[in-house]
C-alpha cells in the first residue's frame, strides 16, 4: 500500500541577515550623523543674498534680539570671557568666528558688539544669514 508523502513544510524565512543589515545601517547613521545641541534661545537670522555655508564650525556665538549673548554653555558677559579663553587657546590659528545674530538686532547693537569681540581675540567674524 502506498501512502502519500507528507506535505513538505516551506523552510522558515531567514530574518537574521535582514536584522543584521538593519542594525549595521543604524550604527552607520549614528556614527555619520552630526549631533548638535539645541540653540540657547530662538534666533531668526537676517536675510542676505549669496552662497550658504555648507557646515557650521563648532564655536558659534549667538546674539539675541534683546541683546542676550551665548557661547557654548556661557550666557551674556560670561560668554565673552569663555570666548576670549578659547581664542587664547587656539591663537594664532583661530578660524573666523561665526556670529548667529537675530534679524531683529539693530545695526548699532551689532556695531557695539564687534569691538568687544575684538577685545576677546576675534580677528574675523562671519555673520550667518539665511537666503532670500
Amino acid at each position: 500500500m502506498r501512502f502519500p508523502d507528507p506535505p513538505r513544510k516551506r523552510p522558515a524565512e531567514q530574518l537574521l541577515p535582514m536584522i543584521n543589515v538593519v542594525f549595521l545601517l543604524l550604527i552607520f547613521f549614528l556614527i555619520a550623523a552630526k549631533l548638535a545641541g539645541p540653540e540657547p534661545f530662538p534666533i531668526t537670522p537676517p536675510e542676505a543674498a549669496g552662497e550658504r555655508p555648507e557646515d557650521l564650525p563648532e564655536g558659534v556665538f549667538f546674539l539675541g534680539a534683546d541683546g542676550q549673548m551665548a557661547y557654548g554653555a556661557a550666557r551674556d558677559e560670561a560668554a565673552l570671557s569663555v570666548l576670549a579663553e578659547d581664542r587664547r587657546a587656539c591663537a594664532p590659528d583661530c578660524a573666523a568666528l561665526v556670529l548667529r545674530a537675530d534679524g531683529g538686532v539693530s545695526g548699532a547693537a551689532l556695531a557695539a558688539l564687534l569691538p568687544r569681540l575684538a577685545e576677546a581675540g576675534v580677528a574675523r567674524v562671519s555673520l550667518l544669514s539665511r537666503a532670500r
